[in-house]
C-alpha cells in the first residue's frame, strides 16, 4: 500500500470538529480510513493522585504525549499497525487496554493542539480549522461534559472560564493561520465538508 494520506482536522473544544471527522469519515470507503483522536494521547498519570489528576490542564500542550503520537502516526504512514492507547476522564487516566488500528489509505488526526506541535504538521498533508462562536461552542462542552464525563455544571464553567478560554486564545486560535482550510460552524457546514470530501477522493483516485 501506498503512503497513506494524513488529515488533521482541530479547532476548540466543541467546535464541531469530532463531527465533521465523522461526516468525511461516513463520506468514504469504510475499509480505506480511520481515525485518531489527540484526546487519547493524554499522558498516563498513574504516578499521581486523583486529587493531583484533578488539576490536570487538559487545554495545554504539556498535556499531551506527543512523543508516542507522532510515532505512532509514523508508524501508520509506514503501514504498519499502532496499538492506540485510550483515555478514561472520569478517572483521569489512560485505561489499561489499548485499541489496534490498522494503516488506511486515509488516517484523519482529530484534536485541540494537533497544529500546535511542529512534528505533527510535518506529518500532515491537509491542515483543516474547525471554526465556531465561543457561545456555542462552550454550550457543547457543557452539555458533552455533564452526559459523557459526569461534571457538575458548576464544575464545567469554571474550568472553561478559568482554563479552557484562555488557553484556547493562547495555544489552539493561533494556530489557525497553519490551517489550509477553514471551516466554519463545523459539521453544518456540508458544503466545506461536500468540498473536503470531493478533495480526498480526487487525490486517491476515487470517483468523485
Amino acid at each position: 500500500m501506498s503512503k497513506p494520506l494524513l488529515i488533521g482536522i482541530t479547532g476548540g473544544t466543541g467546535s464541531g470538529k469530532s463531527t465533521v471527522a465523522k461526516a468525511i469519515y461516513e463520506s468514504l470507503p469504510k475499509n480505506s480510513i480511520a481515525i485518531i483522536e489527540q484526546d487519547s494521547y493524554y499522558k498516563e498519570q498513574s504516578h499521581l493522585s486523583n486529587e493531583e489528576r484533578i488539576k490536570t490542564n487538559y487545554d495545554h500542550p504539556f498535556a499531551f504525549d506527543t512523543e508516542l503520537l507522532v510515532s505512532h502516526l509514523i508508524m501508520l504512514l509506514d503501514n504498519k499497525p499502532i496499538d492506540k492507547p485510550l483515555y478514561d476522564f472520569t478517572v483521569h487516566n489512560r485505561k489499561e487496554k489499548t485499541v489496534r488500528i490498522e494503516p488506511k489509505e486515509i488516517i484523519i488526526l482529530e484534536g485541540i493542539l494537533i497544529l500546535d506541535s511542529p512534528e505533527i504538521r510535518k506529518l500532515l498533508d491537509i491542515k483543516i480549522f474547525v471554526d465556531t462562536d465561543a457561545d456555542v461552542r462552550i454550550i457543547r462542552r457543557i452539555v458533552r461534559d455533564m452526559k459523557e464525563r459526569g461534571r457538575s455544571l458548576d464544575s464545567v464553567i469554571k474550568q472553561y472560564t478559568e482554563v479552557v478560554k484562555p488557553m484556547h486564545y493562547e495555544f489552539i486560535e493561533p494556530t489557525k493561520r497553519y490551517a489550509d482550510l477553514i471551516i466554519p460552524e463545523g459539521g453544518y457546514n456540508r458544503v466545506a465538508i461536500d468540498i473536503m470530501v470531493a478533495k480526498i477522493k480526487s487525490i486517491l483516485g476515487l470517483t468523485v
